[in-house]
């Protein structure tokens, strides 16, 4: 997924007119975003416990979980992708099935891929940020529009708060 995917993405979050949502009216969707994580081969350690706080935001409705594949880049370097309702034992992930929306192209997983080391794996979540959805509903009944919109890396903002503490 490009750089220009994302933003085309996340401005199509924003515009209510031009965004799949399921069941939901695109007026109401709060905004979009999305995750890749990759599990080096041979270091991952799947004890459920982030499969649990996931199921923990949809249940709270502080996200919906609009799509969650999964990636598998084999020692050949051919490409599997498994879809969440692929999977034969979701555990506590069953529940999340039926809120997919489905918006991952296959043709993003394909870039992604060639990203991941031979061996490896990831997950692509993209989810819904329910909590927030009242208050985007608000801001475009008023007219406004996104104008920007970005994430500041955790590592960067617990840096950038020690140094004004020096």
């Amino acid at each position: 997924m490009s750089e220009s995917d994302v933003v085309a993405t996340k401005a199509q979050a924003e515009e209510p007119t031009t965004t799949h949502t399921g069941e939901l009216a695109d007026e109401e969707l709060g905004p979009i975003d999305y995750i890749v994580v990759e599990f080096p081969a041979d270091e991952a350690n799947f004890t459920g416990e982030a499969a649990a706080e996931l199921v923990r935001l949809v249940e709270s409705n502080t996200i919906r979980v609009l799509d969650l594949i999964f990636v598998y880049k084999n020692d050949d370097g051919s490409v599997d992708i498994d879809e969440l309702e692929d999977v034969d034992d979701l555990g506590p992930l069953g529940g999340i099935v039926s809120s997919l929306a489905e918006v991952l192209a296959e043709s993003d997983l394909l870039q992604l891929a060639e990203t991941l080391s031979p061996g490896s794996r990831a997950a692509v979540l993209v989810w819904e940020n329910t909590w927030a959805a009242p208050f985007a509903v608000a801001l475009r009944r008023t007219g406004a529009r996104l104008v920007a919109s970005d994430r500041i890396p955790t590592q960067a903002l617990i840096a950038s708060l020690q140094d004004e503490g020096e």
